[in-house]
This record gives C-alpha cells, structure tokens and sequence, in this order.
C-alpha cells in the first residue's frame, strides 16, 4: 500500500469530516445568547485550530493505521475520533450542554490515554497529540464553564 496515498486520504477524511460537521453545526444566535466566560475565545479562532488540528490528527491516523494498526493506539485513536465528531452536534447542533460535556471529556481522556498509549512505540504521533490535548483540556473547561453559567 503506498504510504503517500494512506496520509493523503486520512488527512483528507478526517479534515474533511471535521470541516462538514462544523459547517452544518454552526454556532450561531443561541451560542451568541450564552453566558460565555472571560477566557473564551473569538468565534474566528475554531476554524484555523481545528483544521490544523485535523491535519496532524490525521497524519497521526495514517501513521497508526500503517505501523500500529492492532493496538491500543489505534483503538484509541478511532474512539476520539468518534468522540470528536460527536461534539459539535451535540453542543450547537441539539444545543445540549451537558451532553456534550460528557462527551467532551471522555474525548479528554482518550486524547490522553492516546498519548501514554503511542509515547514508547511512537513518539512523534505522541507529541503531534500534545498541542490536540491542549486544546481539548482548554474546550472542555470551557465547555464546563458554559454549562455551569447556563
């Protein structure tokens, strides 16, 4: 299987998905009419962070799926995915707050246990989740702090 195609259609899969789900969960007027706390961010941020993030998140996808496909890694990696691209409907789509907190940390907690799971066999897909891991802690304070102002 050539490598160059596997990194092209997870970083086109992944950014793809990311893209099609923020563009039909836009946050929108309801977002706009929440107690929102001092540290959140512009609305303009999400899309550059994201879409970067999706690039590594897919080019760690495609290095697992190539070198590490039957570990734990893997399952990991494919089990924030999902927690991911379950997010944005939950929190702008339903408007569900505390659905979506719930889902957020779990995602949290498989962003880290990535990390712990892939640092001894694959350490640059490790570091590559280290600014992802940043950004979900941050989101999910927030996300917190939304529900408890809301």
């Amino acid at each position: 299987m050539n490598r160059t195609i596997v990194y092209a259609v997870f970083i086109a899969a992944v950014l793809g998905l990311g893209l099609l789900i923020g563009t039909n969960n836009i946050p929108g007027d309801w977002y706009q009419s929440l107690a929102k706390p001092a540290f959140n961010p512009p609305d303009w941020i999400f899309a550059p962070v994201w879409s970067i993030l999706y690039v590594m998140i897919g080019i760690v996808g495609a290095r697992m799926f190539l070198d590490l496909r039957h570990t734990a890694a893997m399952r990991l990696w494919l089990a924030q995915m999902i927690f991911n691209f379950l997010w944005s409907p939950l929190f702008f789509g339903m408007q569900d707050i505390a659905s979506a907190l719930i889902v957020i940390i779990a995602l949290l907690i498989a962003v880290a246990g990535f990390v712990v799971a892939s640092w001894q066999r694959d350490r640059l897909s490790a570091l590559l989740f280290l600014p992802y891991l940043a950004w979900v802690a941050f989101a999910t304070v927030l996300n917190g702090s939304i529900f408890l102002m809301n």
